[in-house]
C-alpha cells in the first residue's frame, strides 16, 4: 500500500474517533473549514511535556551522544494537519539515508504545533506528526528501535508572533540524530 494511502486511511480514522480541540481557541483563520481534519490519540496527555514513544529501552538522550556533524531541515505541515506534503518528503528521505549510512545512529522525533488549539490537542497533534514521520522511516527501511518520538506541543517555538507566517514556521517535525 502506498504511502499517500495508508497517511490518509490514518488521518481518518484518527478524524472518526473525535477530538478534544478547543474550537475557539484557534482563532477566525477559517483554516479549519478547508482542511476538516480532527485528530486525537484517545489519551489525556494534557500535563505530559515532551511525551515521548518507541524504544523502550530509554531516553535516547540520556543514553547517547548528540550529533552535531548533521542537521536536518524540518518537515512542515498544514494548519491542523498531519498529512506530510508531497514537497516536504525528500526531507524525511534525507534523514532515512542518513541513517542507512551510519547505523550506529539514532534518531529522535519531535512533533511540534502552532499555538492555537489546546495544549492536550497540541500536545496530541504534535505526537500524531512525530508517528506519521517515524512510520514513514519504519517503511523506509529503519528499524523502529532506532526511533524515538517526541512531542513539545506548542512549547518549542521556532518563530515568535501571531501571523501565519510565524504559526506556518511552528506546524514541524523536526529530527535530531543520536551516536550509540
Amino acid at each position: 500500500m502506498k504511502f499517500s494511502t495508508m497517511m490518509t486511511v490514518f488521518a481518518l480514522a484518527l478524524c472518526v474517533a473525535g477530538c478534544k480541540y478547543d474550537k475557539a481557541a484557534k482563532g477566525a483563520g477559517g483554516d479549519d473549514a478547508a482542511l476538516g481534519q480532527d485528530i486525537s490519540s484517545g489519551s489525556d496527555i494534557s500535563s505530559q511535556e515532551g511525551l515521548i514513544s518507541g524504544a523502550s529501552e530509554g531516553k535516547f538522550e540520556d543514553l547517547y551522544t548528540r550529533c552535531t556533524d548533521v542537521d536536518f531541515a524540518p518537515v512542515y505541515f498544514g494548519f491542523d494537519s498531519t498529512v506530510v506534503p508531497q514537497g516536504e518528503l525528500g526531507k524525511i528521505d534525507a534523514v532515512v539515508q542518513h541513517l542507512n549510512s551510519k547505523s550506529d545512529r539514532v534518531v529522535v522525533v519531535e512533533g511540534n504545533c502552532d499555538e492555537r488549539g489546546s495544549n492536550e490537542y497540541n500536545m496530541s497533534l504534535g505526537e500524531n506528526r512525530a508517528i506519521i514521520l517515524r512510520n514513514y522511516l519504519v517503511q523506509s527501511g529503519i528499524a523502529a528501535d532506532r526511533i524515538q518520538t517526541r512531542s513539545y506541543g506548542e512549547e518549542k517555538p521556532a518563530a515568535t508572533g501571531n501571523d501565519e507566517s510565524a504559526w506556518a514556521l511552528n506546524r514541524r517535525g523536526e529530527f535530531a540524530i543520536y551516536q550509540k
